[in-house]
Parts: structure tokens; sequence; C-alpha cells
């Protein structure tokens, strides 16, 4: 008589074939899984808000609407709702470190989402997402080293009617150009590069002492290269305004970002911190640095991981 129980003998071809299929279909369900929230993740704006200690002594604080990497293109209506909402916030200036477009016709769109913004004081610079259209890349690329490649092959975006429409509101646009601008009674010296990943920047044009004589010295650029914070720093610019790392690029929860997709260090690829980094305020030669983390991705992979798309307030303060 057969006993009762007898063990299942798969051969062993099966049993691989059968793990196999089980680990692929395991991988395939993370992976969908992973892709499904970076997709969620890509559109839950965040307003961020910071303190930044700039102003002279006795000076009432005044706030500052930081917009960068908007990247927008027509189809995308809750970004477009939720630009629109911060004219709710009435701020005092309004700085844009660029990438603004991702399609041929997203000007109009920029300028309607912007809206009341655009009656404010306000400053720009342009970055690469200005000047051409983007293409499809993965985004694990951005952790290899960089060969200096860059998407100039691409058909030209419709920047100069973005950068007149923002003239015609009364914005400043700077190209490496400085300027001086006033806003809720306080004096802005400013400095403006063109984009420094395209080394469209030219330092020379805006180097020397940043004006004593203003209330508050501004930094302004898209991608925060060392070069540039450099300058900005050595000349006694009070803060340095940047964009362009969308925080990281790639962040691991509970790690954070992997690259900036520039030579600044992944710690500092979003939010407030010093220049030289190990710098303290009142040290000469240094500078606060703000990095937006941007509020866009690239048309063609809208993801974002442990890095939601952002916007910053920040509220500046007397010096303590």
């Amino acid at each position: 008589m057969a006993p009762l129980w007898q063990p299942c003998r798969v051969p062993s071809s099966e049993f691989l074939r059968r793990r196999v299929g089980l680990t692929l279909g395991a991988g395939a369900a993370a992976g969908l899984a992973l892709t499904t929230y970076a997709a969620w993740e890509a559109r839950q704006y965040t307003l961020r808000e910071v303190t930044v200690p700039i102003l002279p002594a006795g000076r009432p604080a005044l706030r500052v609407l930081h917009l960068s990497d908007i990247h927008m293109a027509p189809d995308q209506q809750a970004k477009q709702e939720w630009l629109r909402s911060l004219a709710d916030l009435a701020p005092d200036l309004v700085i844009d470190t660029g990438d603004n477009l991702s399609h041929m016709a997203s000007v109009p769109v920029v300028v309607d989402s912007l809206g009341p913004l655009l009656d404010l004081p306000g400053v720009s610079v342009f970055g690469s997402n200005d000047y051409f259209s983007p293409g499809w890349r993965n985004p694990m690329l951005y952790l290899l080293p960089d060969r200096g490649k860059r998407n100039t092959h691409t058909p030209q975006l419709p920047w100069r009617e973005l950068k007149q429409r923002f003239a015609d509101r009364g914005w400043v646009h700077l190209c490496n150009e400085r300027a001086t601008i006033t806003a809720a009674g306080t004096t802005f010296a400013l400095a403006g590069v063109d984009d420094p990943h395209l080394e469209y920047d030219d330092l020379a044009a805006v180097a020397g002492p940043a004006d004593r004589d203003a209330d508050v010295r501004l930094g302004i650029t898209h991608a925060p290269y060392l070069r540039v914070l450099d300058q900005y720093a050595a000349d006694g610019y009070d803060a340095v305004i940047a964009g362009h790392t969308h925080g990281g690029q790639v962040c691991l929860p509970g790690i954070g970002a992997l690259t900036t997709n520039c030579d600044l260090e992944p710690a500092r690829a979003k939010g407030l911190h010093r220049h030289p980094a190990e710098s303290a305020p009142g040290d000469p030669g240094s500078a606060w640095l703000h990095v937006s983390a941007g509020l866009g991705t690239n048309p063609y992979v809208r993801l974002r991981v442990a890095c939601r798309p952002e916007a910053t307030l920040m509220t500046l303060v007397p010096r303590s």
C-alpha cells in the first residue's frame, strides 16, 4: 500500500523556472507600486517656509516667494491651479530661478498660472529648459559622472516671448547683469547669471563687491555650480538663490539626494544652507544659500520619489 503522504518531487529545472517566475513577478509588482507612488508624489505640490536673517536691524520682516523648475506643459492643470493659488500669499518679492517651460505652447500657460504674481516686484533668470525642448532621459543616468554633454540639439523653446511677457509685467530679467530694485521699502542689490549648466554664465560681467548701500544683496542663478556660489559669497552677497537640482534628481527615503546634476554636493541639494558649507553667519566671504527642489519633472518621466514638488516662502528678518 502506498504511503498516505509523499513529498512532492518537482524536477529541478521546473523548480528553478517557478522560482524565477515568482521573483520576476514580485519585482514587477514592486516596480509598479513604486512608479504609481512616484507619479502620485510628483503632483503633491508643497509650500515650504524658511526664515533668512539678512535684513538690517530694525526692519520689518518681508516675504519672498521663490519659484523654480516649473517645467510647465499645457496639460498640467493641477500644477497650474496650484500656482495660481500662490497669489493669495501676497509676497513682497518673487524670484523665479528658471526652467519654466517644457513645451512650445507653454508660455501663455505659465503667464496665466503666475497671474497676479507678475504684478508684484519680480526677478528672473533662465535655465536650460527655458531655451531648449526637453528630451527623454533615464533619471538614473544622473548618477553617472557628468560627461559635459548638454541637451542643445533639440528645438529652441520660445524663451524670447517668455522674457518679453515677464518684462511687460515689470519683472527684471537678469542675464549676466546686475540691477537694483525696491520692494516693500527695501532696496535689493541683485546679480544674476545666465544658466551655468549650459556654461552661459559670465561671472566677469557681474564680478565686484556687492552694493553696500543696498539693504539686501542677493545673487541669483539657475544652477548652483560652486564657481558661481564662490564668487557671489566672496563679493559680499547676503544670500544666493538657486534651483535646478530637483532636490537631488534621484532621492531615497531616509537617505536623501544621490546627486544634484551639478558640482554641488547632495547634502545641500535643497533647502537653506550656508556657503561655504562650513561657514557661519558673519564669516567674511560667506553667504546663505537657498536651493529650491522645484515644482516640475521631465515631461516624459513625471515621477518624483522622496522629494515633493515645492515652492518656498522665504521670510527675511533682521540679522541677529
